[in-house]
């Protein structure tokens, strides 16, 4: 055969035999050449790579290899649209061999020896992590693996995949070998057979030319966005057309290891890419087709690496700097279209220079941004798919491949070559969410694996390639920084208003390098290399400073800008996160040098930041960012260093000039703060409060404030105190405030701003000395106080404190920080309270509320202080703190901020103590005190608080005394004049005589008067005098004014000289901005004034003690000894009166001085407080005192008020029937009761009967209702189904046997006689319950109008007629009206009867025969038809046409009576099931039956049944049938043992003449039952078996000549038997049933108890429309007892005599109740029976089914669920969608009768209705409880509303964990489910569950 003719037979051939031929000649061929390439694994593909070249010139393998690619080059012809599904069936075929496809695919996965599961899935797939197996903290694990694994009692949690992943199952370096699954724990490489050589053969050919093909389809569909051509749309086309290619691709890694390792040969061999790729040179086609792809790398701005010309010099030396730069500069800025189209608008030289400057500062190889050279598909395939956009498919395939360790490594290092090309794709993209989780999706398997990541940072500098394409990024959104000096700024910073920062763009990139560092081998790298670091932190430097706010001083921001979040959100992904990192790794000694390298450059870098702003010594006013991340850098590394490494922390700081700079900003960010607390930032609008609350906020406080507050800690231990002090008063711009005068001038506050900012700034001083968390407390002590202070705020549930509390955020450290567990830890300090239900059914999660030790001994303001977000937070944990402190009994009053003692300092910040001994705050607080003391303005009872903590923490912190230090400088200085030392304990009881101070003339100071508070303005601070000076003149001359700042400036200064002159430079002066502090010389004129004082701290404190307890002599002389000798723990908690005496106590007791000194000030009788009265500011907390003390009486007044009319209402509630129970009290007293009824009108208010022109109504909701149809006869909740095996079935149910039973009757009996026999109503009945409110009907109209006309959004529909209750706000839909006239007619009616039996039935009889008057035309009938068009609107229109003629009256008849049923059914059903309880029940507040009664009864006496037809005659008298006369017209009657006993009641007391005499009423009962009871007979004897019934038939008919035959089961059972045995068929049909069923015997007792639970429905019915006609009470009894205690109440039995007193009830028999009317017992019963043996023959089976009913129902359930969620998760989260078969995207379940629906599906929806809502009507006529099971919440339908019900699983922390976010493992709680069915069954949901909305049909 030629070879060249071979293709075109070939092709037309049958493909599988031409695959099966040419797979039989390759390995023929195969064979010969094994010999020579046997040992190499590449050979066999590079032979198929080369010759696959040659066309048709056959170099290498024989015949069969080359004509199998002369097949392939027609099959696979590069001109074919990628559209044509041909090539793709050969491929197919000839890989398969010429086997069929899915047959090879089983034999290769026989093969299949990869030892990890590999699985890849997108996003939104449900995936596990656990913490305890993950080494990494990536692990994911897919469901299978999850679930086939052993992870119980581990941490793990499920969770929806944001960006797609892979399962790690397997993999020894992600996770734990003990959390694998059963099938990867084996090792299953080992125990495969080796691959058949020829199995795979045809693969190795054919697929190299099917990748080639599909390469170029990309190559050839690829179009430049730029180009007119290409667009966006384009790309996804050409993917959509290569959709089924790549698809087999996918399937073909899905084959597992063996076809794996094929397809990574032939993605990773060389030379096979070379030769297809490129084309040959008689090929067109494909050389045109690469220079495509050439062209497609050019455009990228990448250039492949031969046309490169690197530049010469690798060290860019200053003089090549330019030249690279050039190099550079022109493929960065003219390649990438974003080039920085800011430059050219600023000028901005220097921006640009500086760009330039920055990347060819670097001296790596400058490649890494713009060179690409590919080697092997792999490569390009990889380049197309960045290309595209990362298209869902090639992703999948490429990460499919990864479990072959081969390939992992080759991709991985390609991924990494094209690192720098995916970053300017990202870029570019518009996609850019979508892309970036793509891009997550696939670095995230490569790097989380340490192994992997140390080799490839080896290998390929992945490190350096990070970073600097980090960098890259953010240049290209570099904006001038404006902070400090604008003009001559050098600094640069990222604009955070860029899409880049704006959208996260960055953050692929970032956590990829967060990832990277997480490992410490690749940290360790990263630490080692320094010009990676000085890289890491000119990236840092870029945001230092980012997002300046500048203080609106004018007007208000027109455009208030979000660009914060952007901010915060990328200083704590790109700064603060790599930093956590790498803080993992220098925790040891031996890490020691990288901790000091990073330091170093961190101060490097901030030297060159201070340098770039120009900034010398004063921050630029009115400015603040809260971004300094270098500063962080600085701070955690210094922290680290101490705490873990022990370095000396001196060795690690700069000089002093340094410090003070670095000092600046932190302590700017701290006094903005309180500015914008004081709303002084309010014109910057909200989000300025957006950034102070953020830069607090759990997520960011631990990279953020706690940083900031160490750092400030830091300075102040190693500054001058005084200088420290007075900045931070400056700081704050309190400076003007604290001056002794009783006025001052502020420069720069305005009057109400003084006070916030002054507290801000004592409280910031108190946090900075007291806080301890990087100062010495360990990792547990942290945990602990965080926690506390969080559970202090609020009790709070496990999943928001875990969030609230800042954890390390570093990647390694899972969620619990330090040693402790987080739950050791919760346990120590918190209790749990359990999920509780309030009143109103809102459900609580479950809480830790902090134990009572917690608060007496931990509690702590300042740490409260801290971290709170929200300033009530604060007030809400003093009131609880307060709350505490009554319950136990230790204060009463109004608690202050408790004292902690803090936890010692570490050695090295031991300066930090000098802060509270120095002179400056000794000043500040000697000056507060005085002022507190003379009551001057601007002072508050928080400034005193933190004025005395500050004492307290002084004397608790005693400085190590150096005297020498002390001596020289004592004149030197003008604060010295106030006090000897800096010793707070010596400086307590030193008194300070004169103080100079400058006011303005108008102060009171100075007409020498004892100085009043007034409100004036007035200036700067100045005390002094010198101790004993001895006259007036030698005061003055000696005092000089002190003022802070100039002493601030001063010790700058001198620090500055210092520090100059050791550098003999120049000295720098500050500038004269020094000059803003100084108050503007306006109006009115200073004067320097003298005051005399004579005090000391310690007086002063004395004199304040007084002053609070406002007693005179409130320390008695000999207190102190008392104090000394009491426990002291008595000061631990109080009010301010406390705290004083805690300091003095304290004080006292650590010198002798002191002592001496409080004894002597208590022992003098205290001279008075100065004299109040002339003091307006008195006057006014005077007036403050006594409005508060009236406002509290008027409010108690106001609460009395509103608990009486309370009371009242809620009496009125829960007695809906007062009437009613009058009524029954008082039955005899006739003449009481004639009065009319009244009714209230809760809406007019008015008291009045109810009249025929203006009718009163009773408020009601009418909802129709299924819960009665889907009750079963058994008590138990069915299961709902959670495996393909089991199921739900609703053959059993209630609505569905009345239907059967219904739809029998229909077939053969007269059709309005089967409609009076039933009751419907048991689906779809509508039930009436009300709120017990009355009001007239006109009212409500006018009320229902106004409520139209009110365009507020309600939760409910007027126009559907629906409203809320005008007084207690009950949703509700209609009005009842009250039928006018007096109460319930006594006397006569109620008066018990002596009539014979016979004369009650024929007046019953005659009652019936009497016609009812239509009503005349009036208000209340129009009113009457409206309730009852209300009521047939309520339900469905199918479940009121029952009949064969729709709307025939008929179907109206038994639609009216059916109502009555069900409502009287519900009742029983809320009540329990029976009547035991008697009276009192919820049930009965809400049942409205008389008036529903009075209702129905006027509508149905329009009504009468025909004479002829009247069931009252068949009960009561022995007829002729007629025989079978107008058969062929009209069927006959319904047999009376066919009937619904109950039914019949309702219908006879509905149609007799309103209202009935209680003798009639009893009379039927009695008739009734005396058929109910026949019925009970026959339906037992269809349950014997032939023997037993024989047995009962022969023993019974002895009895029945008896006296008292008619009274006695067995005569009458025996008559039934033999009556109905004459039909033989009847039972001849149940012989075979019963002889299996009934294995027991039937006794008389069992019988005497079967016909008592028959007959109970009927009693139970009868006792409570008896109750509620006439208004008897029901009796509570025991449940054995019920059927008795019934019968005697409904006359049926004389009470007396039989009563069963001691004897057991059961002993007085059933049909003892009998009554029969005057007629013979047995006469009736034959006829009865006559009915039924009289019918056609073919009807026996069906009368038995007819004859055998049972009343009995259990009461209804909801579907019982399964204790864990998971377990329903796993099933129907996987279910497809009944109508569709595809995944819904939010299955629900109805948990009424466990159908599977989608909510919100389109697939389902039918006539516009979705299938929730539609389920809902169907199911619950429409009312629906769904679960969803994606979300594990309950939602339910309600007519055209919805609502979401909350959760009945709960994590074992009693949490919902709505839409499983936290995705914990989830458990039934049983007390929620059974609130949910209770509502269910109570019908309470609308009353109950409060946020509804309207649904639109759309569930």
């Amino acid at each position: 055969m030629m070879a060249a003719s071979l293709p075109l037979p070939l092709l037309g051939r049958d493909k599988k035999a031409t695959a099966a031929h040419l797979k039989a000649d390759l390995s023929r061929d195969n064979n010969n050449d094994n010999n020579d390439d046997n040992n190499d694994d590449g050979a066999s593909a590079g032979t198929a790579g080369g010759t696959a070249g040659g066309g048709g010139t056959g170099g290498g393998g024989g015949s069969g290899l080359r004509r199998l690619h002369e097949l392939l080059d027609s099959v696979l012809d590069p001109e074919t649209p990628a559209t044509d599904g041909e090539p793709l069936a050969w491929c197919k075929c000839l890989i398969a061999g010429g086997d069929g496809f899915e047959e090879f695919r089983e034999a290769v996965r026989s093969y299949d020896n990869a030892a990890l599961c590999g699985l890849v899935w997108t996003a939104n797939f449900v995936a596990y992590r656990c913490r305890t197996c993950g080494i990494s903290p990536c692990m994911s694990l897919c469901a299978d693996c999850f679930n086939h694994g052993d992870h119980t009692s581990h941490d793990f949690n499920m969770f929806r995949s944001q960006a797609g992943g892979a399962c790690d199952c397997g993999d020894g370096n992600v996770m734990r070998e003990s959390g694998f699954c059963r099938r990867h724990r084996l090792k299953t490489g080992e125990n495969v057979p080796s691959v058949p050589r020829d199995l795979l053969l045809m693969s190795e050919v054919v697929l190299p030319r099917f990748i080639i093909s599909v390469v170029q389809y990309l190559r050839e569909g690829y179009a430049e966005p730029g180009e007119v051509t290409g667009d966006e749309r384009d790309l996804q086309k050409v993917l959509q057309q290569l959709e089924p290619q790549i698809s087999f691709l996918e399937e073909l890694t899905k084959m597992g290891g063996a076809m794996r390792t094929v397809l990574t040969k032939i993605l990773t061999n060389q030379q096979t890419f070379k030769d297809l790729s490129m084309g040959q040179e008689d090929n067109p086609y494909a050389k045109q087709n690469y220079e495509k792809y050439l062209s497609a790398l050019k455009n990228s701005g990448l250039v492949s690496v031969e046309e490169k010309a690197l530049p010469a010099s690798a060290d860019l030396a200053a003089g090549a700097e330019g030249a690279a730069a050039g190099a550079l500069g022109s493929t960065a800025a003219g390649s990438s279209d974003e080039s920085s189209k800011e430059e050219d608008q600023d000028g901005g030289q220097s921006v640009g220079q500086r760009k330039r400057v920055k990347l060819s500062s670097t001296t790596k190889d400058a490649s890494i941004m713009d060179s690409l050279k590919h080697a092997c598909f792999l490569e390009e395939l990889l380049f197309w798919t960045i290309k595209y956009e990362f298209p869902q498919k090639m992703v999948t395939f490429l990460l499919n491949m990864l479990p072959d360790q081969d390939y992992k490594i080759t991709f991985t290092k390609t991924f990494v070559q094209h690192y720098a090309f995916i970053m300017k794709t990202l870029m570019k993209s518009q996609e850019s969410d979508t892309m970036s989780n793509r891009i997550v999706h696939i670095s995230v398997q490569l790097f989380s694996n340490e192994e992997l990541a140390r080799h490839v940072t080896e290998e390929c500098q992945l490190l350096d390639i990070m970073v600097t394409v980090l960098l890259y990024m953010m240049e290209s959104c570099l904006v001038k920084s404006e902070l400090q000096d604008e003009e001559n700024s050098r600094h640069v910073v990222v604009n955070c208003g860029e899409a880049l920062l704006k959208n996260n763009t960055y953050w692929p990139l970032v956590s990829d390098f967060i990832n990277i560092l997480s490992h410490q081998s690749v940290a360790k790298k990263f630490l080692e290399d320094h010009s990676l670091l000085m890289l890491w932190m000119s990236f840092v430097s870029f945001f230092q400073g980012m997002n300046l706010n500048k203080r609106e001083l004018s007007e208000h921001v027109e455009f208030e800008s979000q660009t914060y979040y952007a901010a915060f959100a990328a200083e704590l992904e790109a700064c603060a996160q790599p930093m956590w990192g790498l803080l993992t790794h220098c925790k040891v000694k031996e890490t020691l040098e990288y901790t000091e390298t990073v330091v170093r450059y961190c101060l490097e870098a901030l030297q060159l930041w201070f340098d770039a702003i120009g900034f010398v010594d004063e921050p630029a006013p009115n400015q603040v960012t809260f971004h300094l991340p270098l500063h962080r850098y600085y701070a955690m590394f210094l922290s680290k260093a101490v705490k873990c490494q022990g370095l000396d922390l001196d060795s690690l700081l700069p000089d002093q000039e340094m410090l003070m700079k670095i000092m600046v900003h932190p302590l700017q960010i701290q006094a903005s703060l309180s500015e914008i607390h004081s709303n002084m930032w309010v014109r910057n609008g909200l989000q300025i409060k957006g950034q102070a609350m953020t830069y607090v906020q759990s997520h960011f406080c631990n990279s953020m404030i706690d940083p900031d507050i160490y750092l400030l800690q830091v300075c102040a231990s190693r500054l001058d105190p005084d200088y420290f002090i007075s900045s931070v008063f400056e700081r704050f711009k309190v400076v003007d405030l604290l001056t002794m005068a009783s006025q001052h001038q502020n420069a720069v506050l305005d009057s109400e701003q003084e006070r916030p900012m002054l507290e801000g700034a004592l409280t910031f001083l108190v946090i900075l000395t007291s806080l301890r968390i990087h100062l010495g407390m360990t990792d547990d002590e942290i945990l602990r106080s965080e926690m506390v202070s969080q559970l202090c705020m609020n009790d709070r549930t496990h999943s928001s404190l875990l969030d609230l509390i800042p954890e390390n955020p570093n990647p390694k450290s899972g969620a619990v920080p330090g040693s402790c567990s987080f739950e050791e830890m919760l346990s120590a300090v918190a209790d749990f309270k359990a999920p509780v239900f309030e009143p109103g059914g809102a459900m609580q999660q479950g809480m830790y509320t902090p134990k009572a030790e917690v608060w007496e001994k931990e509690f702590d303001p300042i740490m409260v202080v801290l971290r709170t977000v929200y300033r009530r937070d604060v007030q809400s944990a003093m009131d609880r703190y307060a709350t505490f402190l009554k319950q136990s009994g230790i204060h009463t009053g109004n608690p202050w901020p408790p004292y902690k003692e803090r936890s010692p300092l570490h050695p090295s910040y031991r300066g930090l103590v000098r802060l509270l001994h120095c002179k400056t705050l000794h000043i500040v607080i000697f000056t507060l005190l005085y002022k507190i003391w003379m009551d001057h303005q601007n002072m508050s009872e928080h400034v005193l608080c933190m004025v005395l903590y500050l004492i307290e923490l002084g004397l608790d912190n005693q400085v190590q005394e150096h005297k020498e230090d002390e001596e020289p400088c004592i004149e030197e200085h003008c604060h010295d004049s106030w006090f000897p030392g800096t010793n707070l304990l010596s400086n307590l009881h030193h008194v300070i005589n004169f103080v100079r101070v400058r006011v303005p003339e108008t102060a009171p100071e100075v007409k020498r008067e004892p100085p009043p508070s007034t409100s004036a303005e007035a200036t700067s601070f100045g005390p002094t005098s010198r101790r004993l000076s001895g006259n007036w003149r030698e005061s003055l001359r000696e005092a000089q004014v002190f003022s802070l700042v100039a002493e601030r400036r001063r010790k700058f200064q001198e620090i500055i000289n210092r520090s100059s002159s050791e550098a003999g430079a120049q000295v720098v002066r500050p500038k004269s901005s020094s000059t803003r502090w100084v108050p503007p010389g306006t109006p009115p004129q200073l004067v320097t004034e003298i005051l005399e004082v004579r005090e000391s701290m310690l007086s002063l404190l004395i004199k304040l003690h007084q002053k609070l307890s406002a007693k005179q002599n409130s320390l008695p002389a000999g207190w102190l000894e008392e104090a000394a000798g009491a426990d002291p723990a008595r000061h631990a908690h109080g009010d301010g009166i406390a705290a004083i005496e805690r300091i003095l106590t304290k004080a006292a007791g650590r010198s002798r001085h002191s002592q001496r000194t409080i004894q002597e000030i208590c022992g003098k009788a205290c001279p008075p407080v100065p004299p109040k009265k002339s003091s307006p500011a008195d006057k006014k907390t005077m007036d403050k005192e006594e409005r508060r003390q009236r406002a509290r009486e008027r409010q108690q007044k106001l609460l009395a008020e509103f608990a009486s009319r309370q009371k009242s209402f809620m009496e009125t509630a829960m007695d809906v029937e007062s009437p009613d129970g009058e009524a029954a009290m008082d039955l005899g007293a006739s003449e009481v009761m004639d009065s009319e009824i009244l009714y209230d009108c809760v809406i007019c208010g008015q008291s009045g009967p109810s009249t025929e022109d203006r009718p009163t109504g009773l408020v009601v909701l009418l909802q129709a209702s299924s819960v009665l149809g889907h009750r079963c006869k058994s008590g138990n909740a069915k299961k709902l189904p959670t495996s393909d095996e089991e199921h739900v079935y609703a053959a059993d149910t209630c609505g569905v046997a009345h239907d059967l039973r219904l739809a029998l009757m229909q077939r053969f009996f007269r059709e309005s006689s089967c409609l009076q026999s039933v009751s419907i109503g048991w689906d779809g009945g509508v039930y009436v319950q009300t709120c017990g409110h009355t009001l007239h009907i006109d009212c409500h109209k006018s009320y229902m109008e106004s409520l139209r006309n009110d365009q507020v959004l309600q939760g409910f529909s007027v126009d559907k007629g629906e409203f809320t209750c005008p007084l207690c706000r009950q949703f509700a839909n209609s009005v009842i009206p009250c039928l006018p006239g007096r109460g319930l007619e006594a006397g006569a009616w109620h008066a018990p009867t002596n009539k014979k039996t016979g004369v009650l039935v024929k007046e019953v009889g005659d009652l019936q025969e009497q016609l009812a008057l239509f009503p005349t035309e009036s208000n209340l009938s129009k009113e009457m038809e409206l309730v009852i068009k209300d009521i047939k609107n309520t339900t469905q229109k199918k479940y009121m046409d029952y009949g064969k003629n729709p709307g025939s009256p008929d179907n109206d008849f038994l639609f009216m009576y059916s109502v009555a049923r069900t409502n009287l059914e519900l009742e029983l059903v809320h009540r329990g099931g029976n009547l035991c309880s008697g009276g009192a029940s919820a049930a009965a507040k809400r049942s409205c039956l008389n008036q529903l009664f009075q209702v129905l009864a006027t509508h149905m006496r329009l009504y009468s049944i025909d004479s002829a037809y009247n069931p009252w005659t068949r009960l009561t008298q022995v007829t002729e049938i007629p025989q079978e006369e107008g058969l062929d017209e009209d069927r006959r009657e319904v047999a009376m043992l066919f009937r619904d006993v109950p039914s019949l009641l309702i219908i006879f007391v509905l149609t007799m003449p309103q209202p009935l005499r209680k003798e009639h009423f009893t009379c039927v009962v009695k008739m009734l039952y005396n058929l109910q009871f026949v019925q009970a007979l026959a339906a037992l004897s269809a349950k014997f078996s032939p023997e037993e019934r024989q047995a009962w038939r022969t023993s019974g008919a002895l009895k029945k000549n008896a006296a008292t035959g008619e009274k006695c089961f067995e005569a009458l059972l025996s008559h039934v038997i033999s009556e109905l045995s004459s039909d033989e068929a009847l039972y001849r049909l149940n012989a075979e049933e019963t002889s299996m069923l009934s294995s027991s015997v039937w006794s008389p007792q069992s019988i005497e108890f079967s016909l008592r639970q028959f007959c109970l429905p009927f009693l139970r019915l009868s006792s409570l429309l008896q109750h509620h006609l006439y208004g008897d009470v029901l009796t509570e009894c025991l449940e054995e007892d019920e059927f008795w205690t019934l019968a005697v109440g409904l006359g049926l039995r004389a009470p007396g005599a039989e009563a069963p007193g001691p004897r057991a009830p059961n002993s007085v028999p059933s049909a003892s109740c009998l009554e029969w009317p005057g007629v013979s017992a047995f006469h009736l019963v034959t006829q009865w029976c006559e009915e039924v043996t009289g019918l056609p023959e073919t009807q026996a089976e069906d009368s038995l089914t007819l004859l055998a009913q049972d009343p009995q129902w259990a009461a209804p359930r909801l579907l019982q669920l399964p204790d864990n969620y998971n377990v329903i998760f796993q099933y129907y989260h996987h279910k497809a969608c009944t109508a569709c078969n595809k995944l819904p995207k939010d299955p629900a379940l109805c948990l009424v009768c466990g159908t599977f629906v989608c909510l919100k599906g389109l697939c389902c929806k039918q006539q516009g209705v979705c299938e929730c809502v539609l389920h809902s009507q169907h199911c619950g006529t429409a009312t629906g409880i769904f679960l969803l099971i994606n979300a594990s919440v309950i939602i339910i339908i309600r007519g055209h509303r919805f609502c979401l019900w909350g959760s009945v699983y709960l994590d074992a922390h009693g949490e919902e964990d709505r839409d499983l976010r936290r995705g914990k493992p989830l458990f039934l709680c049983a007390e929620r489910y059974q609130v949910l069915e209770q509502q269910w069954v109570s019908h309470t949901f609308d009353h109950i569950n409060k946020r509804w909305g309207p649904h639109y049909n759309g569930l």
